[in-house]
């Protein structure tokens, strides 16, 4: 190892130690989301009787909610600084998953239930735009602006990682009878990790909102990372797919192992971003935003065409691996777009574009179900990856004539 590339890997080696404690609550709100991912859509659907409509809305909720809030998690990281924005989201999670116990005793009223969980739901995706994006801001303020894409990078790893983690723990408590089993046990769970961490967090130092004049309209921030969240939502159509309807395609076909599935797509994902994220700044975001969409889209063809349990969990790790890079790769270049003193802002506009994605493909893909069938909705989903893909093509820097 030359004397340059040492310095690199201590200086990133140091740069990581700083990061992981405050990342560290990034994986725990993930954790929840893995944890209602994997039951969620299976209590709607066969405890309370709604259809899969009604199943992948309380799934796409969460992202909804998300989608409202990014902006608004930003402004109040450049005002005001990062950590209580992180508190309060965890505080607002640790709420967000009684409400799914409180739903859990009321199925002998099943619309009061529903409302139960998606009020839950939509608090949730409030916990997670507020600790994703604080997190990242805090984290960059802690090791370094030089450091985002490291930084966004581990913060996607702790994503979907919690993601693998939570689903397979949520199945085997949701097939558990008695006080500590079923939507109870999850709810219960995911509340006391939450709120465990708040005191954590609140131990840390915050960070120095930087000196500006004058804040940023919204349609200022998204018409800046306009051509970044275009792609990046064409991309997120992928993962929407997954996260609403996989459960219910597994279901649907009597396949036991939809939590074997969704770990494989976590446990894809983490592994592509852990050891390949560093291809963002050697050939650039775009080319590794082409790329990774493109394999995307061949993972959700093999969940289309698979017809087979074996088959769709390749489909879903295939899936995990394409869709593990978009974010940092087109985020990079977007969470700069505004400057400094807006990080935070620029973030939480190119966010918008992932939840929204995600928001509105669950119960969108959803009505395809009881028309088409699944393999009709993968179809769908991978054709907005190849769109994205041609859409990061758009944005690839262009060689310059001599």
């Amino acid at each position: 190892m030359t004397e340059i590339s040492r310095r690199i890997s201590e200086t990133t080696s140091s740069a990581t130690l700083r990061i992981l404690p405050i990342v560290l609550f990034n994986l725990i709100c993930y954790i929840v989301i893995g944890l209602e991912m994997a039951v969620v859509p299976l209590f709607v659907h066969r405890v309370l009787g709604y259809g899969t409509v009604l199943a992948g809305f309380a799934v796409s909720a969460q992202y909804l909610a998300t989608l409202a809030t990014r902006t608004w998690a930003g402004n109040r990281i450049d005002t005001t600084g990062a950590r209580g924005v992180v508190v309060t989201g965890l505080l607002v999670g640790g709420l967000s998953s009684l409400l799914l116990v409180a739903a859990a005793q009321t199925t002998s009223m099943p619309l009061l239930s529903l409302l139960l969980v998606l009020g839950g739901r939509f608090l949730l995706g409030f916990s997670e735009s507020w600790v994703a994006v604080g997190v990242i801001i805090w984290n960059i303020y802690r090791a370094g602006a030089e450091r985002t894409a490291l930084v966004i990078s581990l913060n996607g790893v702790t994503s979907y990682g919690g993601i693998a983690l939570g689903a397979p723990i949520a199945t085997m408590i949701f097939a558990q009878g008695g006080l500590l089993g079923g939507l109870t046990g999850v709810g219960l769970l995911a509340s006391l990790i939450m709120l465990v961490c708040v005191p954590l967090a609140a131990r840390h130092e915050t960070t120095e909102p930087a000196p500006k004049t004058r804040a940023p309209s919204f349609m200022e921030v998204i018409r800046a990372v306009m051509p970044f969240g275009l792609a990046l939502a064409a991309g997120s159509i992928g993962f929407g797919a997954i996260a609403s309807c996989l459960a219910l395609y597994f279901d649907a076909e009597q396949w036991s192992g939809a939590a074997t599935a969704l770990a494989l797509f976590g446990i894809l994902f983490v592994m592509t971003r852990f050891f390949f994220s560093h291809m963002i700044g050697r050939i650039g975001g775009a080319r590794v935003a082409m790329i990774s969409m493109a394999v995307e889209a061949l993972g959700l063809f093999t969940l289309a065409w698979g017809h087979m349990p074996v088959m769709a969990n390749v489909g879903a790790a295939l899936t995990g691996i394409g869709f593990s890079l978009v974010f940092p790769a087109l985020g990079v270049e977007a969470v700069g777009r505004l400057g400094p003193a807006n990080r935070g802002s620029a973030l939480g506009g190119f966010s918008v574009f992932l939840d929204l994605a995600i928001g509105v493909s669950g119960p969108g893909l959803g009505m395809i179900i009881p028309l088409w069938g699944f393999p009709t909705l993968f179809v769908v989903a991978a054709l907005f990856s190849v769109l994205g893909v041609a859409l990061s093509w758009i944005l690839k820097p262009k060689r310059k004539k001599v």
